[in-house]
């Protein structure tokens, strides 16, 4: 397993989809952001404020972070982890 240190918090979790195809989403209210080791394979997507990681029970749970997109991409490039 590869792994990568990230400042994250609490979300949103994804409940799937309603009839219309659009995300069923459970905000959370924010909390302290704090450092987390994040298995690379439950990355799923990430975006200019989220992430989007797998977790148990097959739930998808949508983490802020910080950082910033090219910042991240830059580290995930360095480490041979992102594709051209």
């Amino acid at each position: 397993m590869k792994f990568i240190s990230l400042r994250v918090r609490n979300a949103g979790v994804l409940h799937g989809y309603d009839s219309n195809n659009k995300e069923i989403v459970e905000e959370i209210p924010a909390e302290e952001f704090i450092e987390k080791l994040i298995d690379i394979g439950r990355l799923q997507s990430i975006s200019e404020k989220y992430l989007l990681v797998s977790s148990s029970h097959g739930r998808m749970l949508y983490w802020e972070y910080e950082g910033g997109f090219e910042a991240l991409k830059a580290r995930l490039a360095k480490a041979g982890l992102l594709l051209d």
